[in-house]
């Protein structure tokens, strides 16, 4: 079974509407907060008269196909306030360490896909891919000579096949008109010089964590200017979704929601090892005021089929 994990508009709930520099306050924070928050709020507004005498969270997720939406969804009752010119939609995909590259295309189709239903969009302005594995050393960067390429070890000649490999795919999703830009994040001058050769469509821009307040490498300045890529900070964790979370989140426990089972022949909820996929996080500011309207994300996890009623 899949569980779809969403937070609604984080930005309905008091937050931040401005944009601002980026602070210590680290996404994966964020994203485990407004899950719980969002899995509260459906829980809260169920009848108690509703509720069934077992496997309760039935009453406020929903279940379509082999897909379980935790907490539901009503795609009809989202979207964007404004006409779609107004805004510049972004999207961030994490591709979480573990997980195979064969399944990297499908799983940023549906993450994507969910994303235009959530906003009622046909396109997304700039999709930014984050692979697990690769971190920003800007100390590193800052010594790299861009002309010479160390091809590494055949480890990391697997890891570059693989980046490859899922890039090509991405390139056919923005053939398709659903994303008009593609992005990476942490990638240094050295990583890009070997990179962008072997691509049709080139990122437009190049995210970096700057821990620390660390300074932007002027190798990495140098090389993004030549290139024509815009060069991006943030402040977001590469893992942004550990399954050791997502079970505690979707556990039995007291912070959990109460979907998996408590015991392995337990009635009480989902049977299975939980394997955290994707986290997608979107962003729709409307451009003439530099104001976000909507925040949100939508995280997938596979689980076991089997629940016990």
């Amino acid at each position: 079974m899949k569980l779809i994990l969403s937070t609604s508009n984080i930005m309905t709930a008091g937050g931040p509407s401005v944009i601002r520099q980026p602070s210590t306050f680290k996404s994966n924070v964020e994203l485990i907060n407004s899950l719980r928050a969002n899995i509260k709020a459906a829980q809260q507004s169920t009848p108690p008269s509703e509720t069934p005498s077992t496997n309760s969270y039935t009453s406020w997720t929903k279940q379509e196909d082999d897909a379980l939406y935790i907490p539901a969804v009503d795609f009809s009752m989202r979207g964007l306030a404004e006409e779609r010119p107004q805004y510049d939609i972004t999207a961030k995909f994490f591709y979480l360490p573990g997980i195979p590259v064969s399944r990297r295309c499908a799983h940023t189709r549906q993450a994507i896909d969910l994303v235009l239903k959530e906003l009622h969009v046909d396109s997304i302005d700039l999709l930014i891919v984050s692979f697990p594995g690769i971190l920003f050393d800007a100390e590193d960067d800052s010594e790299e000579d861009v002309d010479s390429v160390d091809d590494g070890s055949e480890e990391q000649s697997d890891d570059f096949d693989s980046l490859l490999q899922t890039w090509r795919a991405l390139e056919n999703l923005q053939a398709e008109g659903k994303i008009l830009q593609l992005g990476v994040a942490e990638f240094g001058s050295e990583r890009l010089a070997r990179f962008l050769p072997h691509t049709r469509v080139k990122p437009s821009v190049d995210q970096v964590n700057l821990k620390d307040c660390c300074v932007v490498p002027k190798s990495l300045i140098i090389y993004a200017k030549q290139e024509g890529i815009q060069l991006l900070t943030h402040n977001d964790c590469n893992d942004i979704l550990p399954v050791g979370t997502t079970r505690e989140l979707l556990g039995p426990g007291e912070q959990g929601a109460g979907i998996l089972a408590s015991a392995p022949d337990a009635g009480d909820g989902v049977q299975g090892d939980v394997e955290t996929q994707w986290v997608v996080k979107y962003t729709a500011v409307v451009k003439d005021r530099g104001v976000v309207e909507n925040k949100g994300y939508f995280a997938l996890a596979d689980v076991g089929t089997c629940v016990k009623a």
